[in-house]
């Protein structure tokens, strides 16, 4: 009777954790799904390709007009992000999507190894323009500095200046980009910054609070429109980890409700 009681208990606790692994693979490829209609408008809408262009023209007009009106003494250089800025990573987003799967650092690290993300529209005729004018051209990404050399490769491939170990400032440890932002601003006078999330910015938007961030914006809005080109990621970033309360940690069954509860109706 006894032995027959262990048998029980323990499979009883074998299914549990069978039933848990298939609510959590569940939830993960039920968020993989939903990256469908973003990362198909991404590659796939003109609307996307005229997002970029504007977006980059709009760099151009605040960079003439800050060339127009500075008074500083350093060079001047523009400072853009990476990912979903100048390189286009959906194509690793689609293979999410196909194999139910979530962001992770194994499968991520494996895409940027390929080092064949194609260049962003008005990306390359940006940074183009910008070195014409006499501006130099900073990349600040949160790729680790393990990712370097692939990252460099990349941006060989796709013809952008200045892909050096010089001008490429990747992640060490902290996502905080404040740092290597005021190293470029030692020697430099950065007219325009430009990437897909506010953070690419200041480290302030990092902290979206209860209201996603919406306040703040509208309360600095000035402040980034004269200084900051926002370009379109519906995939993922900032906005998405706000959902969570900045914690990623969650269970894909926890962002999976946290997601839905977020929704306006």
């Amino acid at each position: 009777m006894k032995k027959y009681l262990l048998l029980l208990i323990i499979a009883s606790a074998c299914s549990a954790q069978v039933q848990t692994q298939s609510t959590e693979s569940s939830a993960e490829e039920e968020i993989s799904k939903q990256l469908g209609n973003a990362v198909l408008w991404y590659q796939r809408s003109a609307e996307m390709r005229l997002a970029y262009y504007q977006a980059y023209q709009y760099g151009k007009l605040l960079l003439d007009n800050k060339l127009a009106n500075s008074r500083n003494s350093k060079p001047p250089a523009v400072v853009l992000d990476i990912d979903e800025t100048v390189l286009d990573n959906s194509p690793y987003e689609a293979w999410l999507i196909d194999n139910g799967e979530t962001y992770k650092t194994e499968s991520w690290k494996k895409w940027t190894s390929e080092a064949r993300a194609a260049a962003l529209p008005g990306a390359l005729e940006f940074v183009t323009y910008a070195k014409s004018r006499g501006v130099e051209v900073f990349y600040i990404s949160n790729r680790t500095v393990q990712e370097l050399d692939a990252t460099l490769k990349n941006l060989k491939r796709e013809n952008f200046p200045n892909a050096s170990d010089a001008f490429v400032m990747l992640k060490t440890s902290a996502s905080d980009k404040t740092e290597r932002r005021e190293k470029v601003l030692e020697t430099h006078n950065v007219m325009v910054y430009l990437g897909d999330n506010l953070t690419d910015f200041s480290e302030e938007f990092a902290d979206r609070e209860s209201d996603m961030g919406f306040k703040l914006v509208d309360n600095k809005k000035d402040i980034l429109l004269n200084n900051f080109v926002m370009l379109p990621n519906p995939m993922y970033g900032e906005w998405e980890g706000a959902i969570y309360d900045n914690n990623y940690g969650l269970s894909d069954e926890i962002k999976l409700k946290k997601r839905k509860e977020a929704l306006i109706r």
